[in-house]
């Protein structure tokens, strides 16, 4: 390296070394001119001034890239502005589009949100839960990968408040699901609409209260002829139940009300290889609205979305309810579900 290249490079690394200069309130204040305590005042919304004042610290901030200091504020206003996220659903499904739910309600409040994936680990989820209340988190949202089952671990009696989004809560605590009866009902009434008669119902397995939830609102509808078909969550099992439907004797169903999208799809695949054609010939409606499976579906599928980004976006309102001490009935809160109309059930979609 030539004398010249050196010391171009130590220049330039040397001017890589200096941060750039943080914006104070100091500066803020000049700028606007007023003093410190004004500033202060105008950006945190206290203290008594005219409008007029309060706008022009507000817009001498953003012009020059003020971020007051996190700490400083958590400090003043005894809050971490942090809400944590703790789920046994590591493959995302349920709780990614949670959490993008939650995130929305809380970004416009200045709160961040951390996830922490506990598998079904007690000891692993008693650390995250400690490394939370260690960070001291405004509260912490519990969600899992069915609405029957508690996570492993007790939330009870912490020292900030805890929503339960898509998991079992304690008698007391205050739990939001998705209303997989109403949902299912609405299918169902669908296909009938269309003039579907013979509607069977395959679902997952008779263990989980969702699916007997889901199936009972499904014999409700149809009556006395309802048939239900219990298995696995899997697109298998979907082929299954097409090959049992179609090799019994009797008429076969001209729709299929599925309890998942991977069944649903299954089933359609399965008519397919037979000949027979959906929806011309057979309806096949799903459950969830999971995009990469229904959309990817031929044809695309009709579902029931759970609408878990709004069931998220309500966790995380009401958790911050909750530490701002307002009163929150404890107890189960269910969240509409909506009917996405797609090509597999025949029917253009509803305005």
């Amino acid at each position: 390296m030539s004398l010249v290249e050196k010391r171009v490079f130590q220049r330039v690394r040397s001017l890589s070394l200096v941060a750039p200069k943080r914006v104070r309130i100091y500066d803020v204040a000049q700028a606007a001119g007023v003093s410190v305590a004004t500033a202060s005042k105008a950006l945190n919304d206290t203290g008594r001034m005219t409008d007029e004042t309060r706008t022009r610290v507000k817009d001498a901030a953003t012009r020059l890239g003020f971020r007051p200091n996190a700490m400083a504020r958590a400090l003043i206003q005894k809050r971490s502005f942090t809400v944590g996220l703790l789920t046994n659903d590591t493959y995302g499904r349920f709780t990614l589009p949670l959490m993008a739910g939650v995130s929305e309600a809380l970004v416009d409040q200045g709160v961040s949100v951390f996830l922490c994936a506990i598998e079904d680990d007690p000891a692993l989820a008693k650390i995250h839960v400690d490394a939370m209340l260690d960070k001291q988190v405004d509260g912490i949202i519990a969600s899992g990968k069915r609405i029957d089952r508690q996570l492993p671990v007790d939330l009870e009696n912490l020292s900030v408040p805890v929503v339960y989004a898509f998991t079992q809560a304690p008698a007391n605590g205050v739990s939001l699901v998705s209303d997989d009866a109403a949902g299912s009902r609405e299918a169902v009434e669908w296909l009938k609409s269309l003039g579907r008669r013979r509607i069977v119902h395959v679902t997952g397995p008779r263990s989980f209260a969702s699916v007997e939830e889901r199936a009972g609102a499904y014999r409700d509808a149809v009556g006395p002829t309802a048939e239900v078909l219990f298995g696995t969550w899997s697109e298998q099992w979907g082929h299954e139940a097409v090959a049992q439907l179609w090799d019994a004797a009797g008429e076969t169903p001209d729709a299929i009300f599925c309890g998942n999208d991977q069944i649903a799809r299954g089933v359609v695949d399965a008519l397919r290889e037979r000949g027979v054609a959906v929806p011309a010939d057979v309806s096949v409606v799903g459950f969830d609205n999971w995009e990469i499976v229904a959309a990817a579906t031929r044809p695309p599928l009709t579902t029931v979305d759970m609408n878990l980004k709004e069931l998220g976006r309500e966790a995380g309102r009401l958790v911050l309810a909750l530490a701002a001490g307002e009163t929150v009935e404890p107890g189960i809160r269910k969240l509409p579900c909506a009917l996405v109309v797609r090509q597999s059930c025949g029917g253009g979609p509803r305005s």
